[in-house]
């Protein structure tokens, strides 16, 4: 009777595993089966001899990362690039999509999102070129800036301008990105809501700060989790392309840290213990948020 009812069960629901089969296998591939290199960070890892004959060293790779001078210097940029990103960038994609979402003319508010949308498609590279264009010591800003002023700033390798030209490019390149999640919440708020409030004289402010964010407060919630998981990762490439040797100080960060040592020195088993570090900080990050959200009574992500 129990097998009757799964077989049963199983013909109604195979159409739907086999949708979900090709995101299960990729996880499995990319995500799961990969895990079981972490065993490195673990061993003296040569590829000469391989991963099983690699000599055990236990935590000896995770001592000497602690014990470096260098790992208070990359927590220090990894967290500042981090904190500026949640403090500045996730609530200019909140309020972007407000905006966006106030916009009374259909038209123009395609074409409004339709532009936002589009640096998102650029590469960084061509960010960076851009960037140069802009804020290099020949760009139109000095340009302007010797005209007007009769001086010049280095913005491409001073150690303060540097955290504010990366979250400007992550704003300017995926801020329009990040609103699409947030406007698919904004169209499932109730429109009586709106009428009812206009009855009482509540004026449009009163409409975002009342209705509006209310209305999507569970998903600003549940991807400032997602985000918090991430709170570790930097993006590679625009680190890696506005990096030199003059802005290093601040520019220095855990990602960099595991290319240089993993790549340019192939101490494989040293970058697997500073990609495993990250990876336990962020789960950590990610529960205690979790358990905070729904401790203050709202949706976490499990």
């Amino acid at each position: 009777m129990v097998r009757s009812h799964r077989f049963n069960r199983f013909n109604q629901l195979w159409p739907f595993l086999l949708l979900a089969a090709p995101g299960i296998l990729y996880f499995l591939i990319f995500h799961y089966v990969p895990m079981w290199g972490l065993v490195l960070a673990f061993k003296d890892y040569s590829p000469f001899i391989g991963m099983i004959k690699s000599p055990w060293v236990g935590l000896e790779h995770f001592t000497n990362f602690f014990s470096t001078d260098n790992f208070f210097v990359l927590l220090r940029n990894t967290l500042m690039i981090s904190l500026l990103s949640l403090i500045i960038y996730f609530p200019f994609t909140i309020l972007l999509s407000i905006m966006l979402n106030e916009l009374r003319l259909k038209m123009f508010r395609r074409i409004s999102q339709t532009i936002v949308y589009l640096p998102h498609f650029l590469s960084w590279v061509v960010i960076y070129g851009i960037t140069i264009s802009f804020f290099g010591p020949s760009g139109v800003i000095n340009y302007y800036l010797e005209q007007w002023f009769d001086t010049t700033a280095l913005f491409l390798v001073s150690n303060d301008w540097f955290r504010p030209l990366i979250i400007f490019q992550a704003i300017w390149k995926d801020a329009g990105w990040g609103t699409i999640i947030f406007l698919a919440a904004l169209a499932g708020v109730n429109p009586e809501l709106y009428e009812a409030a206009k009855v009482d004289g509540a004026n449009r402010f009163h409409n975002i700060w009342h209705i509006t964010l209310p209305g999507i407060k569970s998903t600003i919630v549940i991807l400032l989790l997602l985000r918090l998981g991430s709170s570790l990762d930097s993006n590679f490439m625009q680190i890696f392309l506005m990096t030199n040797s003059l802005n290093l100080d601040v520019s220095n960060v855990f990602d960099l840290f595991v290319y240089q040592t993993g790549l340019q020195q192939f101490n494989y088993s040293f970058a697997i213990t500073v990609g495993m570090f990250k990876s336990v900080v962020s789960l950590i990050l990610v529960v205690v948020a979790n358990y905070l959200a729904r401790w203050m009574g709202e949706d976490g992500i499990f």
